[in-house]
């Protein structure tokens, strides 16, 4: 009969932190297995040595390597992939003789742990038992006493390998996080954490329940002082003090965001940081609702008809030393608020308003990637909206991108007091384009509203379209076809025919 395979994990360092099940397990097993790297010493097993006995059989799994380099043929993962085969054939063949093996695990042994190569191999083969361990990331919040996560707060683990791009953009993204695997990678941790604007409120944690535990702000923390067993964590923001009234002339911010066409899913993380980290948001009613609140954060919404209004209102709130998010739909550049605050910040009141703009998906790139690839060749983006230029700048804008055969991107087309601009457009651009031209009429992109048609250009209904459309029109190039699954796409070719 075969043995029995434990995978058992013992906690982030401290003996007393270990389980009752894992003693249980320990004793339980003829074989007591352990990682170690080439000078032999285990951390697993200096936790569990009081538990051990003189009848266990001793199984050092010792690492070939520790860093990545090696001149295994297979490089670092091929000398690493090989240690793992043959660590777990060694356990096979106790557990084949019927002995009852424990695989020893910092932490909790399916957790960034060794055990789970052992356990990828052989526990589709063997009885097999996890039990889990206090985590070196619940060990370090309870060592700091400060909460990790709070109500709807997203915690995010991240380990420090990642290259420095995307620790950056997990870091802006994420309410609190907890960067594991430090050591060498600890500058690149260091720097993602600068340029993702959280390592004021970093905080390092070093050998957590340990012997030589050591705890500090990240920022004040030497490189070359950083051991392998230490993490970086960001704590709760809501345990993050928010300033209530600071005084005229404290430094405060504006930052202009775009949520995309609809929710969640089109922010970017730059843009879901910046909305994390404002102590104030000021927008459209209707954009501001797409933001989940937050504890501590102050939101001002407005109607959307007061954009300078509402552009000053920030700028005041940031002279007061408020970090101030102003929310618009789409990209905040196009068609939206980033103009209005831009113009109201080059006033002298505001001159020393540190301001920014964040990019976001617009809504007629949202609108394209569901038809196809409308826009894969010049275009124009052009609004119908005649309340901030007259219609007859409109109808010339238009007569100009149509006889340059681009492709158009038409905003604002209609809305309840405007009904006319849709059928005037129409009529225009068929003096320029065949009734056949596809038009990409889309609704609600990314919303529970979203529909998407494709019609030709002479059947285009005014009535159809609303506030919420925008309409991409083909050029001469632009073609559509109907694939198997009877769906219809829309695409303009990136090769244009020589005259």
């Amino acid at each position: 009969m075969n043995g029995k395979l434990y995978g058992v994990g013992l906690g982030p360092g401290d003996p007393s932190l270990m389980t009752l099940r894992a003693v249980e397990a320990i004793a339980e097993a003829d074989v007591v297995a352990y990682h170690s790297a080439r000078h032999g010493r285990s951390i697993a097993r200096s936790i569990a040595a009081k538990h051990l006995r003189a009848d266990h059989v001793e199984e050092p799994l010792v690492y070939p390597v520790t860093t990545e380099t090696t001149d295994h043929p297979g490089g670092y993962r091929g000398a690493m992939e090989e240690f793992y085969a043959e660590a777990a054939a060694r356990l096979a063949v106790h557990l084949d003789a019927g002995r009852t093996v424990a695989v020893l695990a910092e932490g909790d042994p399916l957790f960034y742990g060794s055990y789970m190569h052992m356990h990828k191999r052989l526990a589709d083969r063997y009885e097999t038992e996890v039990i889990p361990g206090v985590t070196s990331v619940s060990a370090a919040a309870a060592r700091l006493g400060t909460p990790l996560a709070e109500g709807e707060e997203v915690l995010t683990i991240l380990p420090g390998t990642l290259p420095e791009e995307e620790l950056t953009a997990r870091l802006a993204s994420t309410d609190s996080a907890v960067v594991m695997k430090l050591g060498r990678t600890f500058p690149t941790v260091r720097r993602a954490l600068e340029g993702a604007g959280r390592l004021a409120d970093a905080r390092y944690v070093e050998r957590a329940t340990m012997e030589g535990q050591r705890l500090a702000a990240l920022a004040d923390v030497d490189p070359d002082s950083v051991p392998y067993f230490s993490v970086a964590v960001l704590p709760s923001r809501v345990d993050i003090e928010r300033p209530s009234g600071q005084q005229d002339g404290a430094r405060g911010e504006v930052v202009v965001v775009g949520t995309g066409p609809a929710g969640p899913l089109w922010l970017t993380p730059e843009t879901r940081g910046a909305l994390a980290a404002a102590d104030d948001l000021v927008g459209y009613t209707t954009y501001l609702d797409r933001v989940p609140p937050r504890p501590g954060q102050r939101r001002h919404g407005s109607d959307n008809r007061v954009e300078a209004e509402r552009a000053e209102f920030a700028l005041q709130l940031a002279l007061r030393g408020r970090r101030v998010a102003v929310v618009s739909g789409g990209d905040p550049g196009i068609f939206a608020m980033a103009t209005a605050v831009l113009e109201a910040a080059s006033e002298e009141a505001y001159a020393h308003v540190p301001v920014r703009v964040l990019p976001g998906v617009t809504a007629a790139h949202a609108a394209a990637a569901r038809a196809g690839a409308p826009l894969g060749h010049d275009y124009a983006t052009i609004s119908l909206s005649d309340r901030l230029k007259p219609w007859e700048v409109i109808a010339e804008r238009l007569r100009a991108a149509a006889s340059a055969d681009l492709v158009l991107a038409l905003y604002n087309p209609g809305s309840r007091s405007r009904t006319w601009q849709v059928g005037k457009a129409r009529d225009l651009l068929l003096e320029h384009r065949a009734p056949d031209t596809p038009v990409v009429v889309a609704r609600d992109v990314g919303g529970s509203g979203e529909r998407v048609r494709i019609v030709r250009l002479a059947e285009l209904d005014p009535a159809e379209v609303d506030m919420r459309t925008v309409l991409l029109v083909g050029s001469s190039q632009t073609r559509s076809v109907r694939r198997g699954d009877g769906e219809e796409i829309v695409w303009t070719p990136r090769r244009y025919p020589e005259a």
